[in-house]
């Protein structure tokens, strides 16, 4: 009776910690262009539940979240990376989130002459 119970406390200690584990990943196209756009990204998506690790490459713009399904989902996601002022694949940003973003992380502001490093 002993190994049963050990037995059964062991296979739902097993489940236990593979369900925690679970994760999905989902790509996402941005209009970020500069580091500080990745700061902002990646910091407000911290704040997103069920986000567990979120990195925006510029080079490519596309924003790489690992998440948990059981708190959060892709839509949500683009969703609020469009709240903070940046297109999320089809999704458009926030205009007032936009507007209220460094000028570094505006349209242009990295052509020619205009881009100062941060």
């Amino acid at each position: 009776m002993k190994k049963y119970i050990l037995s059964l406390t062991l296979v739902l200690m097993a489940g236990f910690v593979l369900a925690q584990q679970k994760s999905d990943t989902v790509r996402i196209k941005t209009s970020a262009i500069c580091e500080m756009c990745q700061y902002t990204i990646e910091k407000d998506l911290a704040f997103e539940k069920g986000v567990k690790y979120a990195f925006q490459n510029i080079d490519n713009k596309i924003l790489m979240v690992v998440f948990d399904p059981r708190k959060t989902n892709p839509t949500m996601i683009r969703k609020r990376v469009s709240k903070v002022g940046y297109n999320a694949d089809s999704l458009k940003r926030d205009p007032k989130a936009y507007d209220e973003l460094p000028d570094c992380c505006k349209d242009g502001a990295h052509k020619e002459g205009k881009h100062e490093p941060h």
